[in-house]
C-alpha cells in the first residue's frame, strides 16, 4: 500500500508469539477466503456491496448529499442524527475525529433508551433550529422510533410547515415503515442499499450525509476508501495490511488470545473505537467464539486500565492506531524553580513529542509483559486516511470472520433481547412469548438480593 494508500501496519511487536514465517504459512488460508469474499462465494454473499465504494456511493448521489447538507446548514444549527448501532457510530466516528471547532453541531438520539439523556436532548433542543436525519432500514427498531416521534413532535412544534423540510429519512429505497412515512409526509430521502449491513455502511448517506452536515470533507473520505479497496484486492500478505491484520489477529486467537485492545492515544479515536467494537463483535462473536473487541485511550486509561494490562492475565493482545504528523506543535516552556523536573524539555519538545514517546514506551513495556500487538500508523488525521482505515477495518474484518469460519454479515444474536422486550410490553404480535418470558423473569428477580 505505501505510495497508494496511507495506511500502514508494523507487526515486529507480535514477535515471539507469531513469526514472520508462522504468518506467511496462511497465505493459502488468506487467499481462499479472499476469493471467497470477492467472487461472493462465501456466506453472507447478499451483504457484500460495501466492497466498492464507489459503487454504492456514485458521483451523482454524492453531490446530493453535499448539497442537501449545504441547505440544512443553512436553515439549522443543529442535526439530530436518529439511529442505533451501525446507523450512526461511523458517522460519529469520522465526525468526532475530524470535525473542527465551532462548525455546525451534530447530536445523537435513538442510540438509548435513558430517560436522562433523552429528556436533556429535548430540552437543549427547544430553543434550536434544528434538523432530523433518520437513519433505519425498517423504522421500527423501538431506540430510534420512540426518539424520532419525540423529536418530530417537538419539530413541528418549532417549525409548523418547515418541519418536513428539515427531516431527512435515510432508509430502504422500496420498502418499510419509514419509507412509507417518508413518501407520505414528503421527507426527503437517500437510499440505505439493500445490499450493505449497518456496520459496514459508513460510505452510503447512512454516514456520509451527517459527515458533510458537520463539515468534513465526504469527498476526500470516500477517496481514501476507494483507493484502499483498490489496494486491497490483492491476497498477497506482503502487500496487504488489511489481511496480514486479518490472519494474525486469528492466529493469536488459536494461540488463547481471546480479548484484542483497540489502543489510541487521541481522544478524538474515541468513537473510532467504537465503531470498530461493533464491526468485530457483530461480524465475529458467534456459536461461542470469537475475539471480544475492547478498547483503550492512552495515556489515560495507563493510570486506570495499565496495571491489569501490563500484569494481568495472558489472553489479551494490543491494535494501536497512531497518527504519524500534522499534530499542532503545542511546545512546553521553561519554568525559572523547575519543580517538576521537566526544563529539559522547554523549547525542544512539543506535547506530541512527549505523547509519541509515551506510545513508544508503553507498546515496548507490554509487550516485555508478554502482551504481543500490532501497530497501525496513519500519516495524519484527515479524511483521506481516515477513510483509507476504516475501509481497511471492513475489509480485514470480512476475511478474519471467513477464516474464523463464521459469517460476518450476520448478527442473529441481537434479536433475543428485542423478543423478551416486546414480550414484556405486550406488543402486538408477541402474545405466545409474554407469558413465559415475564414467568422467567418473575423467577429471578428478587430472589438473591443483598441491601444495604
Amino acid at each position: 500500500m505505501a505510495g497508494q494508500v496511507p495506511v500502514s501496519l508494523e507487526y515486529s511487536y507480535l514477535l515471539p508469539d507469531v513469526e514472520p514465517e508462522e504468518l506467511a504459512s496462511w497465505q493459502p488460508a488468506v487467499t481462499l477466503m479472499h476469493e471467497r469474499l470477492e467472487g461472493g462465494t462465501g456466506p453472507g454473499s447478499a451483504f457484500l456491496g460495501w466492497l466498492d465504494p464507489a459503487a454504492i456511493m456514485p458521483a451523482e448521489q454524492l453531490a446530493a448529499i453535499q448539497a442537501t447538507a449545504a441547505r440544512l446548514r443553512e436553515a439549522t444549527e443543529v442535526m439530530v442524527v436518529v439511529g442505533i448501532g451501525g446507523s450512526y457510530l461511523g458517522a460519529r466516528a469520522v465526525i468526532e475525529a475530524l470535525a473542527a471547532p465551532g462548525g455546525p453541531t451534530v447530536l445523537y438520539a435513538g442510540q438509548t433508551l435513558s430517560a436522562e439523556y433523552t429528556d436533556w436532548l429535548l430540552t437543549y433542543l427547544k430553543d434550536k433550529r434544528f434538523c432530523i436525519n433518520v437513519v433505519s432500514k425498517s423504522g421500527t427498531t423501538t431506540e430510534p422510533a420512540v426518539a424520532f416521534r419525540l423529536l418530530r413532535d417537538l419539530l413541528r412544534r418549532q417549525a409548523g410547515a418547515e418541519a418536513n423540510e428539515r427531516i431527512i429519512a435515510t432508509t430502504d429505497p422500496d420498502r418499510g415503515a419509514l419509507r412509507g412515512v417518508a413518501t407520505k409526509e414528503g421527507y426527503q430521502t437517500f437510499p440505505i442499499p439493500a445490499n450493505v449491513g449497518g456496520r459496514y455502511s459508513v460510505f452510503t448517506a447512512v454516514g456520509l450525509l451527517p459527515i458533510a452536515y458537520a463539515g468534513v470533507d465526504a469527498a476526500a473520505l470516500l477517496d481514501g476508501a476507494t483507493a484502499c479497496a483498490a489496494a486491497c484486492r490483492t491476497p498477497d500478505l506482503a502487500k496487504n495490511p488489511a489481511y496480514v491484520y486479518a490472519a494474525a489477529r486469528n492466529l493469536l486467537y488459536r494461540k488463547g488470545k481471546s480479548i484484542e485492545l483497540l489502543a489510541t492515544f487521541e481522544p478524538r479515536l474515541h468513537y473510532l473505537a467504537e465503531w470498530w467494537k461493533q464491526l468485530y463483535g457483530e461480524s465475529e462473536g458467534k456459536r461461542q467464539m470469537g475475539i471480544f473487541p475492547a478498547s483503550v485511550e492512552f495515556t489515560t486509561d495507563l493510570h486506570s486500565m495499565g496495571q491489569w494490562i501490563q500484569e494481568g492475565r495472558r489472553d489479551i493482545f494490543e491494535t494501536f492506531v497512531t497518527i504519524a504528523g500534522g499534530q499542532p506543535a503545542v511546545m512546553i516552556p521553561g519554568d525559572p524553580d523547575d519543580a517538576d523536573g521537566l526544563n529539559f524539555l522547554a523549547g525542544k519538545k512539543s506535547v506530541d513529542d512527549v505523547n509519541r514517546r509515551a506510545c513508544a514506551g508503553t507498546i515496548l513495556a507490554h509487550r516485555q509483559g508478554g502482551v504481543p500487538s500490532m501497530t497501525i500508523t496513519l500519516p495524519a488525521l484527515a479524511p483521506r486516511p481516515l477513510g483509507a482505515l476504516l475501509y481497511c477495518f471492513e475489509k480485514a474484518c470480512g476475511v478474519s470472520g471467513y477464516l474464523l469460519g463464521v459469517n460476518p454479515f450476520d448478527q442473529p444474536g441481537v434479536e433475543q433481547y428485542k423478543t423478551n422486550m416486546f414480550a414484556l410490553m405486550h406488543k402486538p404480535g408477541f402474545e405466545t412469548e409474554s407469558a413465559a418470558v415475564l414467568a422467567a423473569v418473575q423467577e429471578r428477580q428478587g430472589k438473591h438480593v443483598v441491601t444495604f
